[in-house]
């Protein structure tokens, strides 16, 4: 027994787990694809289409739904261009000039033989025809003198009765070699039962009574074991139309010559009569198979008749794998692959690929990351809104701490700046504890109760002492963003997006006492939610309502009164727009004074209102800089004027600035608004 267990130990073998989930291998990690399909869903795709497109690409070491299908259309090309269809034709050929010239051989040294005799032979060998069947044909009555000539004619027959049973039944061409007359006589009992259950099964007379017989007598010869009636048909018929399309896929000539020498099939017709009749069944049966296609077969190694039927299956697996691949039907899920078929065709790996990208979607579905609506479309949740967020806010952060050059102090959300004083805890502060304090009071404590301190110090609730902070105003914030016709041409959608997520995600996780109102303002402005603006369609309508949007800016600062109001306005264009008194849009371009007025009389409502203003400019226009310029100065704010990629660390940085206080200046060029002031270092 131990010599058993030491032989089983030194012939284990490790390799990936392909018969199923690996139950070793880790979760799939979503954050990459979450910050993918954000990125297209701001962008203006719907979630069903961005989680599409993300399984089509895959991930930085996960091939996707594209690699797959690529190496599927590769395989697919190599076949057609690998093979061409003379492979039997070929191997008759050469059977045939190894009997002709072994038996010229043999009249040659036939001392015996009559002269006469001997020429009428090699006068007969001399002219035979060129084609293949023609000679077969003509030879066939022919008195063979070399038995090793004989042989190998003989050969040509059996070699047809072969290929012929294996385009019909894969491996029949190996397993029949050397057969005998009373394997012969199997197949060919074999044919006519099967064709008289087709037949009654047409008929609607045959059911699983008759199916279990059958397969009892003859179940031998169906190595894929199937279990119903149906599931021999559907093997029977794939393979059946696979020899026809390479049928059809043949030249004229190819055919006739088949169709010539497949009458030599083991030497009797009764073969082919009962293989045409099987084929008649299984197109009647199963008229759904591609049995009219064809292909282009012009390489260099020859099939032979079941190989070649085995190439053609494969051609048509390779064909349904790339369809479902493609994912381009209603209703398509990444469960529709058949891993089976893959994994033939391109081995393990590629299955464990496609698995993981099934356990990706399936994730993303059932994770809280998607959800289905009312109206029957994939969006977003407020978990994934909460995640993608925080991913972009990790990017500002990353950002604003390599421009400072600071070290990474996660300290947002503050109650305010340290005064150097403590005091003691009370129940619900949140402020940190002044450790040096606590202990010294923890050991005075115990040495005044006359304990020891040398095995340690028991720290109480009553010893803790916190650090003071300056209080802490709470703010009311207004981010406009511009979503007119230009920042949709030059590129500006997507960083406004994640610029507005990741400032709601900084004050609705950091700042909960701060309140957010966002902004969009195209010819007309809108509050929106953060799930809508996120979702928004590039807006093509031309206009920029900059005065719309001061006035719902300015009614969102006076429903907090006793707040500090923080104005953050992302734009690339002048005001071209405004809203008369009867709410209609007026739009005039070049701007027109009656707009501009009406947007300068709401900013200094803002200003009057106490908020601190801060334009951040999109675009090199001079026209612009000098009027966002002008607008800046007038409301004692500042401007900033950041690259696409800088936009989110600018419009955060700002806020964290403004918000403490201090304000920056626009010569700021580096602190983005002076982002060391009153809330400390923000980063992550």
């Amino acid at each position: 027994m131990a010599r058993t267990n030491r032989r089983l130990t030194r012939d284990a073998r490790y390799g990936r787990y392909v018969d199923g989930p690996d139950p070793l291998a880790p979760p799939v990690d979503l954050a990459e694809a979450l910050d993918e399909i954000g990125e297209d869903v701001m962008a203006g795709y719907s979630p069903e289409h961005a989680m599409r497109e993300f399984l089509r690409r895959g991930g930085r070491d996960q091939a996707g739904l594209d690699e797959l299908a690529r190496r599927v259309a590769q395989k697919r090309r190599e076949l057609a261009q690998q093979h061409n269809l003379d492979g039997t034709l070929a191997e008759i050929k050469e059977l045939l000039e190894r009997a002709v010239l072994a038996e010229r051989k043999q009249l040659a040294r036939d001392v015996e033989m009559d002269d006469a005799d001997r020429m009428l032979a090699e006068m007969q060998l001399a002219n035979l025809p060129s084609s293949p069947a023609a000679a077969v044909n003509e030879l066939n009555g022919y008195q063979w003198r070399s038995s090793e000539a004989r042989e190998d004619f003989e050969k040509i027959k059996d070699l047809l009765g072969r290929e012929m049973l294996d385009q019909r039944f894969a491996g029949m061409k190996n397993a029949l070699e050397n057969a005998t007359d009373e394997d012969r006589a199997a197949i060919n009992e074999m044919l006519t039962d099967l064709n008289e259950l087709l037949d009654a099964h047409r008929r609607g007379e045959a059911g699983q009574e008759q199916f279990d017989e059958f397969m009892a007598k003859h179940g031998e010869f169906f190595p894929e074991n199937p279990q119903t009636i149906d599931e021999l048909l559907d093997a029977l018929a794939q393979r059946s139309a696979a020899a026809q399309r390479m049928r059809n896929s043949m030249t004229q000539e190819q055919r006739d010559e088949l169709d010539s020498l497949a009458q030599q099939a083991f030497g009797s017709p009764e073969l082919m009569q009962s293989l045409a009749q099987l084929d008649g069944n299984l197109q009647a049966l199963r008229p759904g198979e591609d049995w009219g296609g064809s292909e282009q077969m012009d390489g260099q190694e020859g099939l032979g008749l079941g190989d070649g039927t085995g190439v053609f299956q494969d051609i048509a697996d390779l064909d349904d794998l790339a369809d479902q691949l493609a994912q381009s039907y209603n209703g398509s899920q990444m469960d529709d692959l058949d891993l089976d078929k893959l994994a033939r065709q391109l081995g393990n790996e590629a299955v464990v690929d496609a698995r993981t990208l099934q356990q990706l979607e399936k994730a993303l579905r059932d994770s809280g990351t998607l959800r289905r609506g009312t109206d029957g479309q994939l969006k977003l949740t407020p978990k994934a809104m909460r995640q993608l967020g925080k991913a972009l806010l990790r990017d500002v952060a990353n950002t604003i701490s390599g421009r400072q050059g600071n070290r990474d102090v996660r300290q947002a959300g503050a109650a305010g700046e340290r005064s150097g004083a403590s005091r003691e805890w009370a129940f619900g502060d949140t402020e940190p504890w002044d450790v040096t304090r606590t202990i010294t009071n923890a050991i005075t404590r115990t040495a005044g109760a006359g304990g020891s301190t040398t095995g340690g110090v028991r720290i109480e609730i009553g010893d803790v002492e916190v650090q003071e902070t300056e209080a802490r105003t709470q703010a009311c914030v207004a981010l406009l963003v511009d979503t007119s016709f230009s920042m949709a041409m030059d590129g500006r959608w997507v960083p406004m997006k994640r610029t507005a997520l990741a400032l709601h995600t900084l004050i609705t996780s950091r700042f909960r006492g701060d309140d957010l109102q966002l902004i969009a303002f195209g010819r007309h402005a809108e509050s929106m939610e953060i799930e809508q603006l996120t979702g928004l369609d590039a807006m093509y309508d031309k206009g920029t309502n900059l005065h719309h949007a001061l006035l719902l800016a300015n009614r969102h600062f006076r429903k907090h009164p006793n707040a500090q109001p923080v104005l953050l306005i992302v734009t690339d264009g002048e005001p071209t727009s405004h809203l008369e008194s009867s709410g209609e849009v007026f739009f005039s371009y070049p701007p027109h004074p009656v707009t501009i007025a009406h947007t300068v009389r709401e900013l200094d409502h803002a200003t009057r209102l106490g908020a601190r203003t801060t334009f951040f400019r999109l675009g090199h226009d001079p026209g612009l800089a000098r009027f966002i310029q002008s607008m800046a100065d007038r409301a004692g704010g500042t401007v900033v004027a950041p690259e696409l990629d800088d936009l989110g660390a600018a419009v955060v940085g700002s806020y964290l600035g403004t918000r403490g206080g201090r304000g920056g200046s626009a010569a700021d060029d580096v602190g983005y608004g002076g982002l060391w002031s009153g809330r400390g270092y923000w980063a992550g």
